[in-house]
């Protein structure tokens, strides 16, 4: 696959674009769910939660490997990413936390007295996308050049 000066794999900047467009469609879902936290459990924001984190990391992954694979598990993404030489910034490391809500509390109660923290949580969320948007956006730029800018 051709790549552009910053490493992108230019043929998968639109595939990258889309699912970055959804995972910011679950983080808009992630945020009503904040406001209105009697109508929705735990289990139901944390899967949320972890689907918009999913997404956003294959849209990174499309970005800088061509592909992703079709799985929930936020480990692996991560590692993947990765693997593919990008240094996940620090901030964003304990969103691995999430994988738990993509299986185990999918069928079983969230136990935790302490609760959620649901605007702690989605605002962590809408920080990692606006990090992969933002790469996704540098690699439209650098695709597209300033000829089609102006």
């Amino acid at each position: 696959m051709p790549f552009g000066g910053d490493g992108f794999c230019m043929s998968d900047i639109d595939e990258a674009r889309r699912m970055i467009g959804i995972a910011n469609r679950d983080l808009r879902a992630l945020r009503g769910m904040t406001e209105a936290p009697d109508a929705f459990s735990e289990e139901v924001f944390g899967f949320q939660a972890q689907q918009a984190v999913e997404k956003a990391l294959k849209s990174w992954l499309a970005l800088v490997v061509g592909n992703y694979p079709y799985i929930h598990d936020l480990e692996e993404l991560f590692a993947r990413v990765r693997e593919a030489g990008r240094t996940v910034p620090a901030p964003f490391v304990n969103l691995i936390d999430l994988v738990d809500f993509a299986v185990q509390y999918r069928y079983q109660a969230f136990e935790d007295e302490a609760g959620m923290d649901r605007g702690a949580t989605a605002a962590a969320v809408a920080e990692f996308l606006a990090y992969v948007e933002n790469l996704v956006s540098r690699a439209e730029q650098a695709r597209d050049g300033p000829a089609r800018n102006s």
